[in-house]
């Protein structure tokens, strides 16, 4: 099953030459979805709608892309796939996709190549209820960790997948890690960081126009996305709950975390199966992110 969830699908589409990706998740009929954004910086669709101020309640597919807010055109392609396989709200009748979409940034130029409708496409095509290989694929694959002390020194980062259970109770993540800061193991180490030594200056202990390794108009150029899956029965109210308090995930992981220059935003889908307190699936969300952002880098 992928993410751990029943009749979810996950699908990617790799730029291997371009190094960008699409990474599309598709859950089940009927799935309710939320968001929370902590970072300063983020790029996302329907972030409103499914935000806790917001009237949507499904979603019938999240996107995870490359390429900044031009990757954001590949959710096209997803909505298009989503209407020809009837999935979608029935509204004035026509079938109306509600996509939720969030994107990294990895563009290496201004002729890079940029992910489309047709990437999107193509991910739903790939979909399937297999797990997705962690690492450098899909959206994973342009990600970039530890620029906290400039890009120069960063490594690479990826795409992590994480599960975390309690009885029948299952809540999946899957995560592009492209973060500003490094990737933190739970004893404290450095899992993938920055390459530059101890003494270098690092963001927030001096500004960013002070690090002089960094490439000017970049420094937002950050983030860690993704999306949580669970079998939870939920209110909109309590999965926009659990999908904040998951982001703690990445507070445990990462360092520094959710600052301005990154645009962390999870998304969270919820099957309605399985009856649960939303702090359980909070604290086996936190654990399921943190998972995957270690194993995007390990």
């Amino acid at each position: 099953m992928a993410l751990g969830i029943e009749e979810v699908m996950v699908g990617c589409w790799t730029d291997e030459e371009n190094a960008t990706g699409v990474t599309v998740i598709l859950p089940p009929r009927g799935s309710l979805g939320a968001v929370a954004v902590r970072g300063g910086a983020p790029g996302t669709r329907e972030a409103a709608a499914l935000g806790p101020n917001g009237s949507g309640l499904e979603c019938h597919g999240v996107v995870l892309c490359g390429n900044s807010v031009f990757g954001l055109a590949a959710a096209d392609g997803v909505v298009e796939w989503c209407v020809e396989q009837s999935r979608g709200l029935e509204l004035a009748s026509s079938i109306v996709p509600v996509v939720g979409g969030a994107v990294i940034f990895d563009i290496t130029g201004p002729d890079n190549p940029r992910p489309g409708p047709l990437a999107g496409r193509l991910a739903c095509e790939a979909a399937t209820t297999s797990d997705p290989t962690s690492k450098r694929i899909g959206v994973g694959r342009g990600c970039t960790v530890g620029k906290a002390a400039g890009r120069a020194h960063g490594s690479p980062g990826g795409q992590g997948i994480g599960i975390a259970q309690s009885g029948e109770l299952t809540v999946g993540a899957i995560i592009a890690v492209n973060a500003f800061g490094d990737v933190i193991d739970a004893d404290g180490s450095v899992l993938a960081g920055s390459s530059a030594p101890p003494e270098a200056p690092r963001y927030p202990y001096v500004s960013i126009e002070e690090i002089s390794a960094w490439e000017a108009g970049e420094e937002k150029a950050n983030t860690t996305i993704g999306c949580l899956v669970t079998n939870a029965r939920l209110t909109k109210a309590e999965a926009c709950r659990v999908a904040d308090l998951a982001h703690t995930g990445i507070a445990r992981t990462i360092d520094p975390p959710h600052t301005s220059v990154d645009g962390d935003a999870l998304f969270l889908l919820s099957t309605q199966k399985i009856e649960a307190t939303p702090d359980l699936v909070a604290d086996l969300g936190t654990k399921a992110v943190a998972l995957a952002i270690r194993n995007a880098v390990t």
